[in-house]
Order: structure tokens, then sequence, then C-alpha cells
């Protein structure tokens, strides 16, 4: 089979790409060059040094969506207004790039009340409703910077943005309780912080040294240390976000782990929750941008 394009994901930590054929994938590779990792003028080389086995002489389109469009990425690619469909207009093409690709980013989506941005999580929202069509709920991308989105008519109407899985990982390596937290996990240590977060969230921060106090003075296991402190972090996150899931259809589309973690925290709320497969989502959603590239060429 012939390659015809490739995809790309590239976010601030990783990048991905995958050799595609329409909708199939032929092959695929991963790279830790996220955009914090390579250098202004270095995007170019970082690409190139994964995917060039996948090249021929002929120009290859190369469609990228995240943090390559951001104001320090690759090329800058605006932000388009919401309400609005996830991807509106097509791609911003890279300039002066090798002759062996055409490389095209997806613009992000901004909200201007309150402020907030996205960039890759629009692809994703994309392609989960090209196999949806009139969909209507919200749409949970847990990560880093978990988004909220309220979906309707195929558009995204309003979206919030909360830096839990950063917070988690800055008090998790750079605070005090990195004495405290290491790997395992607890599912009733999870449940009982949600709910506990969930009733009580202006009482996060005296919860968080509790986690401290009691491995100093009970030995706390450090799995369930970590599981506890996951599960104060998001059930703040759920309180805030109350407006945005109670009563609604909830999709999450992120990592799988990380998906079945918002989902048990979600469904002890009695939401009804499904789980989207991220790397299905991605795809879709760029061959989407892809589609509106050809048709503006």
């Amino acid at each position: 089979m012939t390659i015809e394009w490739i995809a790309v994901d590239w976010g601030t930590t990783h990048l991905r790409a995958w050799a595609m054929q329409g909708d199939t994938i032929l092959d695929q590779a991963q790279s830790a060059s996220g955009m914090d990792q390579i250098p202004r003028y270095g995007f170019q080389k970082a690409l190139l040094d994964l995917i060039e086995g996948w090249l021929g002489d002929a120009a290859m389109d190369v469609v990228a969506c995240g943090m390559v469009g951001a104001r320090q990425g690759w090329v800058e690619a605006p932000y388009s207004a919401v309400p609005s469909v996830p991807v509106p207009d097509a791609p911003v093409r890279v300039p002066a790039t090798d002759p062996r690709i055409r490389a095209f980013v997806v613009p992000g989506l901004k909200q201007t009340s309150p402020p907030d941005v996205m960039r890759g999580e629009e692809t994703q929202i994309a392609g989960f409703l090209a196999h949806r069509p009139n969909w209507d709920g919200i749409i949970c991308l847990p990560g880093t910077h978990t988004k909220w989105v309220q979906v309707s008519a195929d558009e995204v109407v309003s979206f919030r943005t909360f830096m839990t899985g950063e917070i988690f990982g800055l008090l998790s390596n750079q605070s005090v309780l990195k004495h405290t937290v290491s790997e395992g996990w607890d599912d009733a240590a999870f449940a009982e912080a949600v709910a506990d977060s969930l009733s009580r969230p202006e009482q996060l921060a005296a919860r968080l040294f509790g986690l401290r106090a009691t491995d100093l003075l009970q030995g706390q296991d450090s799995g369930v240390a970590r599981a506890r402190l996951s599960g104060y972090l998001i059930g703040a996150e759920l309180a805030a976000s109350r407006p945005y899931w109670l009563g609604q259809q909830i999709a999450i589309i992120g990592d799988q782990s990380l998906s079945e973690i918002y989902a048990i925290a979600l469904k002890q709320q009695g939401a009804f929750v499904e789980i989207a497969d991220s790397t299905q989502s991605t795809l879709a959603g760029l061959l989407q941008a892809r589609n509106l590239t050809r048709q503006t060429a």
C-alpha cells in the first residue's frame, strides 16, 4: 500500500506520527521531541528524523495538530473563536519546508470570556464528532491541562481548562509531597478523596498537607498517598466543573489509564460516561483537516 499523507500529533512533550493511506494506518512512529525539547528552528529536523523513511521524491502532505502551532512552535496557527465547529478553517501552511513535504498545522480554538485556549484538543473533538453526528453533551479531555468542552449542534459552544495534571506533577515531584507520594495506587483511597474534595473543595490545601502529616505520623503507604493526591485534585476539578457535566452525557478522550480514572470519579457521581479512543479521534480529526487543505489548494 502507498503512503498518501502523514498525520502528526505534536505536543509539548511528545511527537507522534502516522503514515496514512486515506484513513488507514500503514505505519507509526514517535519520539520525545516535543515542543519544549527542541529549539525554535529545530522543528523540521525533528520531524524528518522521525518520518524520513516514509518520504519519496514527490512532496508528501504532513498535517499536524497540537502545540506545534503555538507562538513558540513551528508556525503560529491562529485561534478560531467559539462557538465554532472544532476545525473551521484549513490548516496553516508551514513556509520554506524541505521539498519532500508540504507541512500544515491545524489552528486552535479560543474563548474570550472567560479567557481560554486549546491546541490539539479541537482536532480530537472534530474526529470524535465525525463518527457521532448530532451528538450533544460534554467532552472531557484529561491531561496536563484538562479540558471540559460543551458541544451542541456539532459546535464547540464553550470550554474550561484545569491545570490538574500539571499541579499533580509539580506536587508529587517538586513539593514536600515528593517524600510521600510514589508509585502504586489504591482504588478505595482515590474514591474517598474524590468524594471528600467534591463535598469540601475549600479544604483542598489542608488535605494536601495532611498527606505529608499522615505519612510522618502513621507511615501511610506511598501508593495510597498517590491515589489520595489524585483524588483530591480531580475532586476539586469536578466540583468546579460541575455546571458542565452534571446531568449531561459525557465522553472522555485521552490517555486510556487517565481516562479510566476520570470515568471512575464521574461514575461515583452517577454520571453517564463513555471513553473514546484517543488515537482514533486524533486521526479522524487530522483527516478532516487534510480534506479542508485539499479543498482550498
